[in-house]
């Protein structure tokens, strides 16, 4: 991992609110109290808090900051599509049901606007009063339309004229033409005009083209030292709306953005065509009902008011900002290649010296096991891998799962091809991927084609986890090739993403692979297995067993300790078993990039646990459990977050590392890199505040609170 920056900013201190519950109540009791769990929704905002802090990190490269304030609102507008979603549901439903932490619906919808609306300022505070000044001082300018020079005015005008014009629709709104229905994070024009001579005041919506980019490059002069100079499209457009309505007088133009539930919702029991329902739902999902409105900061009351109405959301729902209404909007800046000066240095993947460019990698596998840590090591003998086995004449199948790919994916060509050559293909393929459902359906249907045998999962379950079993004709027997991993079969992300893949050729872990992939095709029922932990069967069940096989080892005086890095922590069973191996001394160590529902450092209860995040360069994305064992230590690896979702919902696979080069490796090596980042690492901290008696719990929000602690350096062998 690329040595970094020291921090020095601070997350806020937690809500005062909170109080923990007494050190003499009994342990029995306190594990599931509702004071010792943070609330899933706030643990996220706090992880897109850090996100937003990467943003503000002065010692960030200019257009680094920029990314990370893009993806800090791409992040946000997720979460609204989902999570808020789902609460306001929950609300019209009038569900009682609480979370773990005690909030119910309603009370955690209200603190979770308070602090998005916190986030949004400190958003556009960053943007008006740092970034762009910066940007204006090293090159790159985005000025109001009415900054603009006579010159550049004029072309702008001649661009709106050619490119944009044609491409725009005013819809009137008024008694024979109802409001629009306006996709999903549309941008929009909100118009009201009266004639010439007066009258009642008419209304009309113009959507800002798609099609078009949204952050407009100027044309730039011969120097060098001439600067680059964009203009917002919705600008563009609100400086001549004029031009659309001949013979009105405009009376007032505002821009606004309207999110919706973007979740989707399906009977796969009463699916009789999985594939052209998921199409059905996804058209639908573009208009799903609103969830949120965003509108520009100057947008008047009775603006407001009208757009609420329209789209049946209250004030609690409206997000003024002062900029542009998508950060996502300027992923020109950072994609520009001419400020290379102003971002973090490219990073280039080495190959693991087992697997040199050219080599058999099946003779590899068969000598030995292989650990990539990605993206510090290529992904691409994965890729060759998958090539190679499509080419070759004594591979005889190729089993896989899909989750995500890219579009123009070398493996899913390589996968039509083995088909072609008449191998048998067999690709699980999740329609379900959330935001990638539409390419998803395109990849199964050019597999289909091609002759693949295609299956959507697992009725009522996603299938999640990352796993390819080439089976293949040797000299000596048939034999089966694995790739387990953490990540996706995506040779783009896998350049940003941290993960790990084994390849592997190991008779009883392969045969297991073998096992899960006829379980999830065919009509057998799970088998159980050895090695190999596999959600919805007994992954949850399994790992609770062995957080409680530390806590006994720690009881009868044995060596015990936990190390878990996750995406997420939410499970409440978990958590509470976490809590009980604490109060039995035994030392757990939590690596937790996202949601952390699980509360450190409470006396007599979580005495034994610290928390860590990490966000920076590299999303970290690898899952790694750790047990002591009493001296007999464990490793797996998995794309399983300890969530409900993953354990009861999903399909996944947590996988040993047992060939000991590499169990060392994670150990001894890669683990604590982690656990010793004192520069991208924030450590989680409980409320200081612990109340002297045990009374109801308050409603204010069980705020964590991250303290950067100082960084893992390289992590790379």
């Amino acid at each position: 991992m690329p040595t970094a920056v020291a921090k020095t900013s601070v997350a806020d201190e937690p809500s005062a609110g909170i109080e923990l519950v007494r050190e003499d109540v009994p342990t029995a009791n306190r594990c599931s109290d509702p004071r010792n769990f943070i609330n899933r929704e706030l643990s996220w905002l706090e992880f897109n808090r850090r996100v937003l802090e990467e943003a503000q990190d002065a010692t960030q490269p200019l257009i680094e900051r920029v990314k990370f304030l893009t993806i800090f609102s791409s992040n946000l507008d997720e979460f609204f599509e989902i999570r808020v979603a789902g609460i306001k549901q929950q609300i019209e439903s009038e569900t009682s049901d609480v979370s773990p932490d005690g909030l119910s619906p309603t009370e955690t919808f209200n603190n979770i606007q308070r602090v998005v609306r916190e986030l949004v300022a400190a958003e556009y505070s960053l943007w008006n009063d740092e970034l762009l000044p910066l940007l204006a001082k090293n090159g790159s300018r985005i000025p109001k339309m009415t900054e603009l020079s006579a010159k550049r005015a004029a072309w702008m005008h001649k661009y709106f004229q050619e490119e944009v014009f044609p491409m725009l629709t005013p819809l009137a709104v008024d008694a024979s033409h109802p409001f629009p229905q306006l996709l999903n994070k549309s941008h929009n024009l909100l118009i009201r005009a009266k004639t010439q001579r007066g009258g009642e005041q008419l209304h009309a919506i113009v959507q800002v083209p798609r099609v078009l980019p949204r952050l407009i490059a100027m044309p730039r002069g011969k120097g060098d030292d001439e600067p680059w100079v964009y203009i917002y499209l919705a600008s563009l457009i609100k400086q001549h709306i004029g031009e659309l309505f001949p013979g009105l007088i405009l009376d007032g133009v505002h821009a606004f953005r309207v999110t919706r539930n973007s979740d989707l919702y399906i009977d796969e029991e009463e699916a009789e065509n999985l594939l052209r329902t998921i199409e059905q739902e996804l058209r639908r999902s573009s208009r799903g009902n609103a969830v949120r409105l965003e509108v520009e900061a100057d947008c008047p009351k009775d603006f407001r008011d009208l757009l609420l109405k329209f789209f049946n959301l209250t004030e609690a729902d409206v997000y003024k900002v002062d900029g542009p209404l998508s950060m996502t909007h300027l992923m020109p800046l950072v994609t520009n290649d001419a400020f290379a000066n102003f971002r973090d240095r490219p990073f280039l993947p080495v190959r693991d010296p087992a697997l040199p460019p050219h080599v058999n990698i099946f003779e590899v596998m068969r000598r030995r096991d292989v650990l990539l840590h990605h993206p510090y090591e290529s992904f691409d003998p994965v890729v060759e891998l998958i090539e190679e086995a499509a080419q070759d004449p004594q591979v005889l199948a190729i089993k896989i799962t899909l989750y995500r790919t890219s579009g123009d994916s070398p493996i899913v060509q390589a996968l039509i091809n083995a088909a072609g050559a008449g191998k048998q293909v067999t690709a699980l393929v999740e329609l379900r991927a959330r935001f990638d459902e539409a390419a998803n359906i395109q990849w199964a249907r050019q597999l289909e084609e091609a002759g693949a045998h295609v299956v959507y999962g697992v009725v009522g379950l996603k299938t999640h986890c990352k796993a390819l079993l080439i089976v293949k004709r040797d000299a000596d027997r048939i034999r089966h090739y694995v790739h387990l991993g953490t990540g996706n079969y995506h040779p783009r992300t896998a350049r940003i993403y941290t993960d790990f893949s084994l390849l592997t050729c190991e008779p009883q872990l392969t045969e297991e692979v073998a096992v899960v992939f006829n379980t999830l095709t065919g009509l057998a029922g799970y088998p159980g297995l050895k090695k190999l932990l596999v959600a919805p069967f007994d992954l949850h069940k399994r790992l609770i067993g062995k957080i409680e096989r530390e806590r006994d080892h720690a009881l009868a005086g044995k060596p015990a300790r936990v190390i878990a890095k996750l995406n997420h922590l939410v499970d409440q069973e978990t958590i509470e078993k976490l809590y009980e191996a604490s109060c039995a001394d035994v030392t757990i160590d939590l690596i937790v990039r996202g949601i952390c529902c699980l509360r450190p450092k409470i006396p007599g209860l979580s005495d034994n646990i610290r928390v860590f995040s990490i966000v920076g360069r590299f999303l970290e994305h690898s899952r790694i459990y750790y047990f002591e064992n009493a001296g007999q230590r464990e490793v797996f690896l998995s794309s399983a977050d300890w969530m409900p979702r993953n354990f009861f919902r999903r399909v996944e696979i947590a996988f040993p590392i047992e060939q000991p080069d590499l169990r060392d490796e994670i150990i001894d090596l890669v683990l604590p890199k982690f656990l010793h980042d004192r520069v991208k690492a924030r450590e989680l901290e409980r409320s200081r505040r612990l109340a002297e008696k045990t009374p109801k719990p308050k409603r204010t929000a069980p705020a964590e609170k991250l303290t950067p602690i100082t960084s893992i350096a390289d992590t790379k062998k």
